[in-house]
C-alpha cells in the first residue's frame, strides 16, 4: 500500500475510496474540494476497474479474454475497445523486449499451478505447454481495432496478468480526471499512478516495498507526480515445491518459472500499462539482458538484485542519478 504524506490545503480534504477487485483492493486517494461528488465518484471507480475484470480475467469463464482463448484458431472474436488496447500494448512490448514479456504463457501459468486450473505444478501439462508449437504472439494474434476484433493464427492461450492492472490504474486516473479530480493517487496491488501533485504542491510520496516474502517493510521511497509505477518481483506470489520456491511469473523462453538474481524491477512510466508490463520483461530479461534493455530504451528503473552481501540496488535514468548503483536502505527519489 502506498504510504502517503498528509500534506492538504484549506480547500481540499483529503479522502481514500477503495473496494474490492481483480483478487486484491483498490485504492484513490484524493485531496477534494467541496464540489466533488465522493459517492459518483466511488460508484465510477469501481465500475472501471470491474469492467476490466470482466474482460480480461483468466479466471472468469466467459470474460471477454477467455472468449477469445477458446475461440478455434483463424476465428475472427469480436472484443471491445479496451481489451484491444491492451492486446495491442502487450503485442508491442512483446516485440521490443524480445520475447521477454509474452501474452501467450496461459497455458505455462495454468502448467505450472499459477492459474485457475490447478493449484500445483503438473509435469504431464508442463510438457505439452513445451511443445515446439509457436506460442509467441507476434505474428500469432491478428489485431483488428477498426472492425474491433482479433483473431489467433495459432494455438495461443493468452494471459494479461502482467498488464491488465496496470491498465486498470490508468481507467482508475481517467475517471479521476473526468470527475475534476486534480490531485489524487490511484492504486491497485502495488501499480499506481499520481494524478497531478498533491493539493500543497509537494509530489506523491509512496513507499517502495522491500523484496521479502513473509514481511511488509520499507525500502525507500518513491515521489510522482503525473507519472506511474509499477513494480514486479518474485517474492508475493509463488509456490514451494522440493524446497525451491517458485515464482508465479513465467519465462517464455525457458518455458518456466523465472529464476534469475533480480528480486524486484520497478519501472516509471506515463501510464502505469506500460510500467506494469516493462516490469515483467525486464523481470524475466534479467539482470544482465534487462539492463542493458532498459538503457538501450532510456527508461527509469530500479533493479534490486539478490547478491550474496545482500540486496543490491542498480538504478538508471530517474533512480541512476547518483551514479547507477544506490546504497541498500537508501530513499529513492523518482
Amino acid at each position: 500500500m502506498p504510504k502517503i504524506s498528509s500534506d492538504t490545503t484549506a480547500a481540499h480534504k483529503r479522502t481514500t475510496l477503495h473496494g474490492p477487485a481483480m483478487g486484491t483492493r483498490w485504492s484513490a486517494t484524493v485531496d477534494a474540494d467541496h464540489t466533488m461528488d465522493l459517492a459518483a465518484l466511488r460508484q465510477g471507480l469501481a465500475a472501471a476497474v470491474e469492467q476490466v475484470d470482466e474482460q480480461m480475467s483468466p479466471w472468469k469463464p466467459y470474460s471477454d479474454l477467455m472468449r477469445l482463448n477458446r475461440a478455434p484458431v483463424d476465428a475472427w472474436v469480436d472484443l471491445p475497445a479496451e481489451i484491444l488496447e491492451v492486446l495491442d500494448c502487450a503485442l508491442d512490448v512483446q516485440r521490443l523486449s524480445a520475447g521477454a514479456f509474452d501474452p501467450c504463457v496461459g497455458a505455462l501459468v495454468d502448467a505450472w499451478g499459477f492459474g485457475a486450473v490447478r493449484d500445483a505444478p503438473d509435469a504431464d501439462a508442463i510438457r505439452a505447454a513445451r511443445q515446439p508449437t509457436p506460442r509467441t504472439g507476434h505474428g500469432g494474434l491478428e489485431l483488428d481495432r477498426p472492425a474491433g476484433r482479433a483473431r489467433k493464427r495459432l494455438p495461443l492461450q493468452l494471459d494479461l496478468c502482467g498488464i491488465a492492472k496496470g491498465y486498470a490504474v490508468d481507467r482508475m486516473a481517467n475517471v479521476l480526471q473526468q470527475h475534476g479530480a486534480r490531485h489524487a493517487l490511484a492504486a491497485l496491488d502495488g501499480e499506481l499512478r499520481a494524478v497531478g501533485s498533491q493539493a500543497s504542491g509537494s509530489p506523491w510520496s509512496v513507499a517502495l516495498e522491500r523484496p521479502e516474502a513473509g514481511r511488509r517493510a520499507v525500502h525507500g521511497v518513491i515521489e510522482l507526480e503525473d507519472l506511474a509505477v509499477a513494480t514486479s518481483g518474485d517474492y508475493r506470489r509463488y509456490l514451494e515445491v522440493g524446497g525451491a520456491r517458485l515464482a508465479h511469473t513465467m519465462d517464455p523462453r525457458r518455458c518456466a518459472p523465472v529464476n534469475n538474481a533480480v528480486a524486484s524491477v520497478t519501472v516509471l512510466a506515463r501510464t502505469c500499462m506500460h510500467a506494469d508490463a516493462w516490469a515483467t520483461a525486464l523481470l524475466v530479461a534479467g539482470p544482465d539482458e534487462g539492463l542493458a534493455m532498459a538503457q538501450r530504451m532510456g527508461m527509469d528503473v530500479l533493479f534490486l538484485l539478490r547478491r550474496a552481501e545482500g540486496l543490491v540496488n542498480v538504478g538508471l535514468g530517474r533512480f541512476g542519478r547518483s551514479g547507477g548503483a544506490i546504497p541498500q536502505e537508501h530513499p529513492v527519489s523518482g
